[in-house]
């Protein structure tokens, strides 16, 4: 393989903090309001809110109720839902851990980052669909160089940070099927970024049903296995999430 990658100091910091990243992600997906905590979205009918629902919803002990929101994609219009996260869901006690690659020097890629305007915005495809694609704010595009193809990666907002979700060839194999996120630190200002793939992680909807993750874009498809970061859960008994 033949990549644009950073010296070899970042990527030996970068392999040095890789366990203590692994123990935190294992920390967030099993807490009471952890990815496999959830076991249900419960949307709501048009006109009733989330809010007096949620206060009025007797939930027993070990569970937490929270609020969410998106847009209908027909409508347009504000859609609110519960969702209820169980500290001892099925999902929690048959966990056993994530599956992932050794560390990869490789797969640390520098990058450069190009602004665009804060209003445009991308389709993404999300998993529950069926189909239709929701606009995601994406503040400017990624370049980089894989084994000699270029490639102009969307990543988008997520509370500031942006994130990139990517497909390659090991999903469906090693990997989750329908790919995997990556956060993409950056600086105000920098236009040198850098996709850590070690830090490649299975989306939300990897650890339960009740997410609707998006879908990688044509653009964010690459044509190398990405033999880095995580690869799936593993659970115990059998059990599986989907």
């Amino acid at each position: 393989m033949s990549v644009h990658t950073r010296s070899s100091e970042p990527a030996e910091e970068a392999q040095a903090a890789l366990g203590a990243w692994h123990t935190a992600r294992r920390t967030a997906v099993t807490g009471p309001v952890g990815n496999l905590a959830l076991i249900e979205t419960r949307w709501l009918d048009p006109g009733v809110d989330a809010a007096e629902e949620q206060a009025r919803t007797v939930v027993p002990d070990g569970v937490t109720l929270t609020t969410v929101r998106r847009t209908n994609l027909h409508t347009g219009e504000p859609e609110e839902a519960l969702r209820f996260w169980d500290a001892d869901a099925p999902a929690i006690q048959h966990f056993s851990h994530i599956a992932a690659y050794p560390f990869h020097p490789d797969w640390v890629i520098e990058a450069t980052f190009t602004p665009v305007s804060t209003d445009r915005r991308v389709p993404f495809e999300h998993i529950r669909d069926s189909g239709g694609s929701r606009e995601l704010v994406v503040p400017g595009d990624i370049h980089l160089t894989l084994d000699g193809v270029d490639y102009t990666l969307s990543a988008f907002d997520d509370d500031g940070t942006l994130l990139l979700v990517f497909g390659d060839p090991t999903n469906g194999g090693d990997t989750y099927g329908a790919g995997r996120f990556l956060f993409v630190p950056r600086e105000a200002g920098d236009e040198t970024v850098v996709l850590d793939f070690n830090r490649a992680f299975v989306p939300p909807c990897g650890f339960s049903a009740q997410y609707n993750c998006p879908l990688p874009p044509r653009q964010n498809r690459l044509h190398l296995p990405v033999e880095a970061g995580e690869k799936v859960p593993v659970f115990r008994d059998g059990y599986s999430v989907n």
